[in-house]
Parts: C-alpha cells; structure tokens; sequence
C-alpha cells in the first residue's frame, strides 16, 4: 500500500541515524583474509577498520513472533567488521551474513543527507562487496531479510521538559497528571509498539524511550523506528521498492507518532 499524498517533510528533523542492510546465507567462503582485502576496496574513503561483536538476525515472522538467526557453520566464527569513513558519518559493517550501511550525525554541523543519498551511499557499498565476492569466487548474496532503522534524537526544551509532558510529542502516550494520582511522575520510559506492512512485506518496531547524549549528557528522548521483511519477489529491483516502502512506513509513522505543534515548531514541518 502506498500513499500518493506527498511524504511529509521537515527543515529540521531530529534524526541522528539511518541503517539499511541486508542478512543473508552465511557466505561460508568469507575468511578473515578476504575481510582485509575487502577493506582495500573502500580504504581511500573508509580509513578506520574495527571489530565488533556479530549481529545475530531478527527475522521478522508476518504469522508468528519474530525469531533469532545464529549463524550455523562448520567455521570458527568471524567478527562483525566495521569500515568506517573519514569524517565519521558513515559505516560499512561485513559480517558471513550481513552487509549494512550506517549514516551517523557526528557533530551538530552535520546535516541530515536525505533518503535519495543515504540509499545511493547503501547501493554502491553493496554492489563493491557483491563485486569482490564474485572477483574472489566467494559466492553470491542470497537475501533472507531487508533491515531499515530511523533514529531520532528529541532534545531536552524540544517540545518537553519532564517526562509527564511526553504527550507533548506523542499524543498517544500521555501521562494523567492530577492531585489523586498515587504514583509519582515517572523518572524513566521504554515504549514499543510493532505494526504490520501490507502484504506481509515486513513489520514496523517503533521505540520510545529517554536517555542521554553522550555527547553532553543532555536529556533526549529516542525515537527509533525500525522495518524489517522481505518479499517474494528477491530480485534487486523488488529489494529497492521495498526500501522505499520501508521508508515510507517509518516517514509517515513519525508524522502519525509525533504532535503537530512539535512538528511544526521545532523540525519545521514543510510538507
């Protein structure tokens, strides 16, 4: 199901991160020398390479509870690798059975690149990992999910300022202030609600919960939307529209989320 009203769009929105990926058949050929050579691919634009624990697969189940992929091979296990550019705001993470991009707001200059980039930074980055594992006779990708993540920072002053405003910016969790109450605000929240695409293409995991910026210690609330799935058709063409249904899910989610008076006065809602 796709919506032809424009998506909404926001001069100022608060997002912080964008994750695209796709998990795959462990690729049981890709040994930790091929990862060394790999890195030689991107080593112009991704100086930095760390190792990071293994992701293990949620696969998204559309007629039951999602389930935890381990990886089962005869090989000793490999780590998570992480490429990481120049300037900070990108990561390319290899493992046996995933491939993932991350855009990163670093610092506050850094400007939110839009989904038309970070998808073109995901498609190269794929189609050079895909390029040296058919130039070394590695294999090929067989996909078994797609993987989408929005993470968004809401500041401390940006629509709240105690977690008993919360509804504030999300009217459909409002906490009932009044004298009779027996409990106190609260001093903490962790909200998850999931939400079926059409067509059993995948599901949308919205969390809400607060914390505090690393960077400063200042109060945020997190609002990560996550959509995970994959369709009959695996072909690459049927992979890129399903991004951008996933895209479509989380942008408007946010919009149905979130309060109009916050949309439109802190991220300046144009559309």
């Amino acid at each position: 199901m796709t919506i032809s009203n424009p998506l909404p769009d926001y001069e100022n929105p608060p997002v912080i991160e964008v994750v695209c990926g796709i998990f795959f058949e462990s690729i049981d050929a890709l040994l930790a020398p091929h990862l060394g050579l790999l890195w030689e691919k991107f080593r112009a634009e991704y100086p930095e390479c760390q190792e990071v624990a293994p992701l293990f697969p949620q696969i998204e189940k559309m007629n039951g509870p999602s389930v935890f992929k381990p990886e089962l091979t005869d090989r000793p296990p490999l780590p998570r690798v992480w490429f990481v550019h120049s300037n900070g705001t990108g990561i390319i993470q290899v493992q046996r059975d995933a491939f993932l991009h991350n855009w990163k707001k670093v610092r506050p200059e850094d400007d939110y690149p839009r989904y038309g980039k970070v998808m073109e930074m995901f498609r190269d980055r794929l189609s050079t990992f895909e390029s040296f594992l058919d130039s070394s006779k590695l294999g090929t990708i067989t996909p078994i999910q797609y993987e989408m993540t929005y993470v968004n920072h809401i500041l401390h002053g940006e629509g709240w300022e105690r977690l008993e405003d919360i509804g504030e910016v999300f009217p459909d969790f409002c906490w009932r202030s009044n004298s009779q109450r027996f409990l106190p605000p609260p001093e903490a929240m962790d909200w998850r609600t999931n939400f079926l695409l059409p067509d059993r293409a995948g599901r949308l995991r919205v969390r809400v919960r607060h914390g505090k910026r690393k960077s400063d210690d200042k109060q945020v609330v997190i609002l990560e939307s996550t959509v995970r799935g994959i369709q009959e058709d695996r072909s690459r063409q049927a992979m890129w529209r399903w991004f951008d249904l996933a895209r479509e899910w989380i942008v408007r989610g946010f919009a149905d989320l979130t309060g109009q008076s916050v949309q439109t006065r802190v991220w300046r809602r144009k559309a």
